[in-house]
C-alpha cells in the first residue's frame, strides 16, 4: 500500500487499531481535546500531504459530539493537504432517519451526507445501511460492506439442527430469504405493527411452521430490542425450540440489555461496528469483529481495486 494514513476518532481507537494491525501499519497520531468553553480541538501529529487519509468514527453516545469530532478531523486533514479523504463509518449516523414519512420531519441521513461532503470528504466507506438508498444521498462515492457472511459463518459453525430463519416483518423478508437460501432451511414471517415513533412494535401473528424448530432472526440492527424481543416471545408462544438472533449493528440503547436478558433469546450475535460498553456485556450477547473486513476494503481502495467481491470475502 502506498501513501496511506489512518486516524481514529475518540470512540474508534480499538476498532482502528485492529484494522491497522490487519494491514500491518500504525494508527496515525493526533491530539484531540476540549477547551474550557466546550469547543473541540483536533491536531494531526504527522504529515498527511498528498496522502490517502482514512478517518474512522464509530457511533457511541454522545452521537452528535462524535459527528462534530469527525467533521473537525476531516477539516484538519483537508487543510493539511491530504490527497484523498475517506470517512470510515462502520455504522452510519442517523441512518434510520432516511425518508420523509411524516409531516414536517427532516431526512437527517441526507443532511449527514451533505455535512460530510461540505467538510471535504472525497469518499465514504460504511456497512449495512438501514436503507441502501442512503448511498444515493451522496454526490461522492459511498461504498458499503456487509456483515452477512460473518453472521452466516458464525451460525454455520454452530451446526443448528432443524433451523428456520424468521423475518420480523414484511420489510425484512427479502433479507431473511437470502439467509434461508444460504442455510437451505425454511422461512417464517412475523406479522408486526409499529406504534408511532416510540420504537414499540406489536407482533400479532406468524406465517410459517416454527413449532419444535430452532428459530434464527437476522436484522441490520438492534436498538431498543423491542421488535426483537416481541418477535422472540411470539416464536416461543408458537412452539419454537430455541431462539437465536444475529444483527450487524448492536446499538443496544435504553431498555435493550434488560429486555434481552429476560427474553427467551438464547444468544444474540452482533459485530463491533458500535463499541459495546462493559456494562452491556452479558452472556447472551456475543460480538464478532468486522474490522478485518474493513481493513481489506481499505487495502483495496488504496490499491484502486474493486470492492465487489468483498460481498463474498468472508465466505
Amino acid at each position: 500500500m502506498n501513501n496511506i494514513k489512518i486516524f481514529a476518532c475518540n470512540s474508534a481507537e480499538e476498532f482502528t487499531k485492529e484494522m491497522c494491525d490487519n494491514l500491518g501499519i500504525s494508527v496515525g497520531k493526533k491530539d484531540s481535546f476540549k477547551f474550557a468553553n466546550d469547543n473541540s480541538f483536533v491536531q494531526l501529529k504527522e504529515t498527511v500531504r498528498e496522502q490517502d487519509v482514512y478517518i474512522v468514527q464509530t457511533t457511541q453516545p454522545p452521537v452528535n459530539e462524535r459527528i462534530m469530532e469527525l467533521l473537525i478531523t476531516i477539516e484538519a486533514a483537508k487543510r493539511a493537504g491530504a490527497r484523498r479523504i475517506t470517512a470510515v463509518l462502520p455504522y452510519f449516523m442517523y441512518s434510520r432517519s432516511d425518508k420523509k414519512d411524516q409531516s414536517r420531519v427532516p431526512v437527517t441521513a441526507k443532511l449527514m451526507a451533505t455535512l460530510l461532503e461540505a467538510a471535504g470528504v472525497d469518499h465514504v466507506l460504511t456497512c449495512d445501511l438501514h436503507n441502501p438508498a442512503i448511498q444515493a444521498y451522496f454526490n461522492i462515492i459511498c461504498d458499503r460492506v456487509t456483515a452477512k457472511h460473518l453472521l452466516e459463518k458464525y451460525f454455520e459453525a454452530k451446526q443448528l439442527e432443524n433451523m428456520v430463519v424468521v423475518a420480523t416483518d414484511a420489510g425484512s423478508s427479502k433479507k431473511a430469504y437470502k439467509y434461508s437460501k444460504f442455510f437451505e432451511c425454511p422461512l417464517a414471517l412475523i406479522d408486526k405493527r409499529r406504534e408511532s415513533n416510540n420504537d414499540n412494535a406489536v407482533a400479532t401473528n406468524i406465517i410459517g411452521d416454527i413449532e419444535g424448530k430452532t428459530a434464527v432472526i437476522f436484522d441490520d440492527e438492534v436498538s431498543t430490542a423491542g421488535t426483537l424481543v416481541e418477535a422472540a416471545h411470539i416464536l416461543e408462544k408458537h412452539g419454537a425450540k430455541e431462539i437465536y438472533a444475529g444483527a450487524t449493528h448492536g446499538v443496544l440503547v435504553g431498555p435493550a440489555i434488560e429486555r434481552i436478558e429476560k427474553s427467551p433469546i438464547k444468544e444474540l450475535v452482533v459485530t463491533n461496528t458500535i463499541p459495546l460498553e462493559e456494562e452491556k456485556r452479558i452472556d447472551k450477547i456475543k460480538v464478532v469483529s468486522i474490522a478485518p473486513l474493513f481493513a481489506e476494503a481499505i487495502k483495496r481502495l488504496n490499491e484502486a481495486r474493486p470492492l465487489g467481491d468483498l460481498f463474498e470475502y468472508d465466505k
